[in-house]
């Protein structure tokens, strides 16, 4: 018997600025039909969450309160625009460490059952070839991964 897609981990990184459109629109056509809940989740490692509250003139926050900081990042203010107008429910969840570690932790703590990571091309001919990012959660992920390629 198909298990229905409950919880879906929508994973954003800091190279995802140009593919927020890719991303939003993939999870829009899983999770709107299915009554998905998406998790907008970025792992930030600990210089980039210190960098970040600083731009966001928040210096004094500390690690656990990486929501705060996520809440205010465009590319998770973008991809609540997209769900709100297309009825798709979201919650923010953030985490500060090792990024592959962070979203299969995430993913395992959410009981995820899709992960969608992006990634680029990096060949002439288009191949796409995963980075070790992608490669480490599409290896250790508790559920299966959908793997955005950037058309860029």
């Amino acid at each position: 018997m198909f298990d229905p897609l409950e919880t879906i981990l929508l994973t954003v990184g800091p190279n995802d600025e140009s593919r927020l459109d890719e991303l939003g629109e993939t999870v829009v056509q899983v999770a709107k039909p299915t009554g998905a809940t998406v998790v907008i989740t970025h792992v930030f490692t600990p210089d980039q969450f210190h960098e970040i509250a600083e731009e966001l003139g928040m210096p004094d926050l500390v690690e656990t309160e990486v929501d705060e900081v996520l809440e205010r990042h465009e590319s998770v203010r973008h991809f609540e625009r997209l769900f709100d107008e297309h009825g798709v429910h979201y919650e923010v969840k953030g985490v500060v460490g090792d990024i592959s570690d962070g979203i299969v932790s995430i993913a395992e703590e959410t009981e995820s059952d899709r992960v969608v990571v992006s990634g680029r091309t990096r060949s002439r001919v288009g191949k796409a070839v995963f980075g070790s990012t992608a490669q480490d959660v599409l290896l250790n992920s508790p559920c299966p991964v959908t793997f955005v390629k950037a058309t860029d």
